[in-house]
């Protein structure tokens, strides 16, 4: 596999060609793909997790660019045609997520299973994943979809297929270093207001529940890299994993994520956060379930599992 240039940037529905991970790509059977991609030392928002090993974070993004790049390339997806993730779930471990003296080599083995058409046009799949990386397993990972047609998304999405010309006040960011972040324009939890109980409870390193309000900023370059009627994905996973890192007592790492997105997150409605964590065995390992509430309804959920690096 080739990682000397990146796929063009449609392909993978990001604006920013510095946001484009995938790098390679060819078919090995009907549905059976051979992908390569190649993760940076640093980067502007999935930075090095104390400076030693890859964001996993990255593991997601990496599935989700890929299920877009094999939609075009070789299931006759248009381009226009917007996908539904219905989850997105990953594995993986410390040590192979290691930052080396140059970039992170990453292949990816996918099959696509439950695959699914309406005449010659795709309505939907699920890619299985494994990551590889210096031949050795990097990780898992899975993510169904479905894929609808500009017509059908617009009737699905109604009055909310038109992004909203403002949001709701911004709530303020809880300290940044409380969620592992360093700049306060990445923090996705903002403090909750009089509306929802404050901040994070018992949190004593065995049992924490926290509750916070979800920070929506289209400005920012990797969250909203091109407008869109919904929050992201992936801003719902970012949200998850702040919210296991302000209830972990130090630096966690998540090594596994599953994750379940049942409606989609509009701009224009406070958003809720809650999570609970919970110890696993006698470590210092957790779990920490977090759900995502709009107008009293469960849009999202997840369940990260962290291992303490600090």
């Amino acid at each position: 596999m080739s990682y000397t240039q990146t796929a063009p940037r449609h392909l993978v529905h990001r604006a920013a060609v510095a946001e484009v991970l995938l790098t390679d790509w060819r078919q090995l059977g009907e549905d059976t793909f051979h992908l390569a991609a190649q993760w940076p030392r640093g980067h502007s928002f999935y930075a090095p997790v104390g400076r030693v090993w890859h964001d996993p974070l990255l593991i997601a993004e990496t599935v989700r660019q890929a299920s877009v790049l094999l939609g075009h390339e070789f299931y006759g997806v248009p381009a226009g045609h917007p996908s539904l993730m219905s989850a997105l779930d990953f594995q993986t471990a410390p040590a192979p997520l290691m930052v080396g003296p140059g970039p992170a080599d990453v292949e990816l083995r996918i099959e696509c299973r439950d695959v699914q058409r309406r005449g010659r046009r795709l309505a939907g799949m699920c890619l299985d994943v494994t990551l590889l990386r210096d031949d050795r397993l990097m990780g898992t990972g899975r993510m169904p979809l479905q894929i609808m047609s500009p017509a059908v998304y617009r009737r699905l999405r109604g009055p909310y297929a038109t992004p909203p010309d403002e949001l709701p006040p911004r709530p303020a960011a809880v300290p940044a270093r409380l969620v592992g972040r360093r700049d306060p324009r990445d923090v996705v939890l903002g403090t909750p207001g009089e509306e929802r109980p404050t901040g994070a409870d018992g949190l004593n390193g065995d049992w924490a529940y926290g509750s916070w309000q979800l920070r929506i900023d289209r400005a920012h370059p990797v969250l909203f890299d091109h407008p869109v009627d919904h929050v992201p994905g992936m801003t719902l996973l970012e949200a998850a994993r702040q919210a296991a890192q302000a209830l972990s007592p130090g630096r966690v790492l998540p090594v596994g994520v599953d994750s379940k997105y049942y409606k989609y997150v509009e701009l224009a409605a406070p958003c809720w956060i809650t999570a609970t964590r919970t110890p696993v065995g006698h470590g210092k390992d957790a779990q920490v379930r977090v759900r995502a509430e709009q107008d009293g309804e469960t849009v999202f959920e997840a369940t990260v599992s962290v291992e303490m690096c600090g």
